[in-house]
């Protein structure tokens, strides 16, 4: 088969009625610097188009200081959460002209690194790790290659980090679900806390928030009915069954560490035939509307995705130092 010749720029300068260098400008995005007239960075980029141009970044990329690339790693797109932040991060991005870069990593740490290194090769301006599991180890990396990084919803000790006030929003939270247990069941029991990572820092400071609300109250925090079991629902669902298997009764007021986990705690509710009369009293350290669907009085905490990445883009604006921690508060979604 005869192989089609791609065009070049010197094609489309032909074309234009211009020269290389003037396309060269318009296509990366350079010609208002250059003082290259609207019209003519029009005509250049309809042409681009009709021709079927393709722009090779990589060498495009080694002929400017900057690649006006940023990117960001996120660990799952399975709830509105991280969902929200991929979705805000490229607004906020292109609004600043940069070009966003997103991948999913799904809590691996090999595949964290190996994504972190294939951005670095297209010259990423900054790196913006996402509850990344070892978030040092990345900006490690960054650091080598002279690339700016910064930790979103997990913090780092070597980089920047923006991240929610775990604590403050788990002690409120744990005490709006043990003020409600007592007003539905008549008294305020020690609550079950499911799902996360214990060894995640935000895991550890809403187990924090948890105790001390229960101090707060005067309630003996029974260690059993703490269980980090992971995020994911099926992890949620095992560890419900094997708590109630080995202690017949558990805890009819539940903090669910996630939307993730709550969808596996729903699951073995309603498969254990346990709360058939009166559904457990729950709440939940993340936000979907659906909720609603299941009872109006649970409660929730909606993460403000918008304040965080004002922050973040703020430090990638004006800078700040290595140990920088932004703690933003949570929302809350109840009717308490």
């Amino acid at each position: 088969m005869k192989q089609v010749k791609k065009t070049t720029i010197y094609d489309l300068a032909e074309l234009a009625g211009t020269s290389a260098s003037a396309v060269s400008s318009v296509l990366n995005g350079s010609w208002k610097k250059r003082r290259i007239s609207s019209q003519l960075a029009d005509k250049v980029m309809r042409l681009a188009e009709e021709q079927g141009y393709t722009l090779n970044m990589q060498a495009s990329l080694l002929r400017r200081d900057k690649s006006k690339i940023i990117g960001m790693i996120v660990p799952k797109y399975d709830n509105r959460y991280f969902g929200s932040i991929a979705e805000l991060f490229e607004t906020m991005a292109r609004a600043r002209g940069l070009f966003p870069i997103i991948t999913c990593t799904s809590r691996d740490p090999q595949l964290e690194i190996e994504a972190a290194r294939t951005m670095l090769s297209y010259q990423v301006e900054w790196l913006i790790a996402t509850g990344a599991t070892d978030p040092d180890k990345i900006t490690d990396v960054c650091q080598a290659a002279g690339v700016h990084s910064l930790n979103l919803d997990l913090p780092g000790s070597r980089a920047p980090s923006v991240i929610s006030d775990n604590f403050t929003g788990a002690r409120e939270l744990t005490r709006r679900i043990l003020v409600n247990c007592e007003r539905k069941l008549g008294k305020a029991s020690p609550l079950l806390f499911i799902g996360g990572r214990g060894s995640d820092h935000n895991t550890a400071e809403r187990v924090r928030g948890f105790r001390q609300a229960h101090e707060d109250m005067g309630i003996v925090v029974d260690e059993r009915y703490i269980q980090t079991c992971g995020y994911a629902p099926e992890k949620a669902e095992k560890a419900l069954q094997s708590l109630a298997a080995s202690e017949g009764e558990i805890p009819r007021g539940m903090f669910i560490n996630s939307t993730i986990s709550f969808e596996g705690v729903v699951h073995w509710v309603r498969k254990s035939g346990r709360y058939d009369q009166s559904p457990p009293v729950m709440g939940c350290f993340d936000w979907d509307p659906f909720v609603a669907l299941l009872g109006d009085e649970i409660e929730m905490v909606r993460q403000d995705v918008p304040s965080m990445l004002n922050a973040v883009f703020e430090i990638i604006d004006k800078g700040a130092s290595m140990d920088t921690r932004i703690e933003i508060p949570v929302v809350f979604m109840g009717k308490i």
